[in-house]
């Protein structure tokens, strides 16, 4: 199947699918005009990786994962491994992003948005120390 096909199938973008080509995570065939021939495996590798980023697992990761994948000998504790890093990055940018919610939600509540110029948000933002949190 074409780069077209693969991501019809796949529901990956062609300049995604061509970037993992260059990056080494698939290796479809060529044709003699030098189109790309995507095989069923290389069709799961592509929905295995799309699916590992859609959870925002890093490029690195989706490699060590389709490395684990393809090792009939591995310990299921290594892929718990790297899911449970993951998952400890989520929850901290999680915290990071509650945390600028609630400094930006406490800004636009202090800020009267009416036709004076004072506005607590700019005074923060300009590093006047406006409320926070």
């Amino acid at each position: 199947m074409n780069i077209k096909e693969a991501s019809q199938r796949t529901g990956l973008p062609s300049k995604t699918i061509r970037y993992y080509e260059d990056i080494g995570l698939v290796a479809p065939q060529r044709d003699t005009n030098g189109y790309r021939r995507f095989s069923d495996k290389d069709m799961h590798r592509l929905g295995f990786v799309g699916r590992a980023r859609a959870l925002g697992f890093s490029i690195e990761e989706c490699r060590n994962l389709l490395a684990l994948y393809a090792d009939q000998t591995r310990a299921s504790a290594e892929v718990k491994e790297i899911a449970h890093q993951h998952l400890i990055e989520i929850d901290r940018r999680i915290a990071e992003m509650t945390e600028m919610r609630n400094t930006l939600g406490q800004l636009v509540r202090c800020c009267a948005g009416d036709d004076r110029p004072d506005c607590p948000i700019l005074e923060s933002l300009a590093g006047g120390g406006a409320a926070t949190s």
